[in-house]
């Protein structure tokens, strides 16, 4: 986590306020809200409430990588982008729309895309990672980087009037790649420009992963681990999966296999 502060200023006092009046919280657990660092890659339909909702409840500092530029069909779903925006990188788009929120967020921009070369080292930071992309390529690549760095993440997908989400904490409930296995087979899966998406609904999946990401952060309630929730709009129906928990998928069993390595030699030193 980045430094720790002495306490509370009276201004950060009067904008949490309501913050702190949740027994949850508390002035401690706002001190811990804007001592921590939360990664969010993707700065489109889910990324866009996610960070707003990350900034406004107080977390210190944030990373946003996007390697894209706002175009005039995003403004359909993605709220930290405007007409005045288009053609913009989102990364710089979605640092003025914050900056106006909160004048003391510190924020670290990736302007690029994530790959292999690059996501280990711009994870290694974190706290926590919001996966807020929109291909199955991204997605496997943040779980498998995650999961190695031993790092909590939400994940979220959307599509059409459906969207679903859960928690990786590794080593505590099963992985994207336990539960989805592999990347499918090219167009065995519509995207959105494709299928289409409700414009509000990555704004219900993008809050429930800020949600996620707090709770966490705090270190109270009830993570989505080992379960996964789905959302039908049309029908306004939430529904809670049970995920299976009895297996591990390879990054999860080399994940197990290095932390008991690791504990062994631990309680052999000395």
């Amino acid at each position: 986590m980045s430094k720790a502060k002495n306490g509370l200023s009276e201004s950060q006092r009067e904008m949490y306020r309501r913050n702190i009046l949740l027994k949850e919280i508390g002035e401690a657990g706002q001190l811990k809200l804007l001592q921590s660092r939360v990664l969010v890659i993707g700065a489109g339909g889910l990324g866009s409430p996610a960070l707003f909702y990350l900034a406004a409840c107080g977390v210190g500092e944030i990373g946003i990588v996007d390697g894209d530029r706002v175009e005039r069909s995003n403004l359909q779903r993605q709220i930290l982008h405007g007409h005045a925006d288009l053609g913009k990188e989102k990364t710089l788009s979605a640092l003025e729309t914050l900056s106006r929120l909160r004048d003391d967020l510190r924020i670290e921009l990736y302007p690029f895309c994530i790959s292999e070369a690059n996501i280990d080292t711009i994870i290694a930071p974190y706290d926590f990672v919001i996966e807020a992309t929109d291909n199955f390529e991204s997605k496997f690549l943040i779980n498998d980087a995650c999961v190695n760095q031993g790092k909590a993440f939400s994940h979220a997908g959307i599509l059409e009037t459906y969207g679903q989400t859960m928690t990786i904490v590794p080593g505590g409930g099963p992985c994207f790649r336990c539960v989805f296995e592999d990347v499918p087979p090219p167009d065995a899966v519509k995207a959105a420009h494709e299928a289409g998406v409700l414009g509000s609904l990555p704004g219900v999946l993008g809050t429930i992963q800020a949600t996620e990401a707090i709770k966490y952060l705090l270190g109270r309630g009830r993570l989505l681990v080992g379960r996964m929730l789905t959302w039908d709009a049309f029908s306004m129906v939430f529904r809670e999966v049970k995920l299976p928990g009895d297996k591990r998928c390879r990054v999860c069993e080399m994940e197990h296999q290095m932390r008991n390595s690791t504990q062994k030699g631990g309680k052999n030193d000395g």
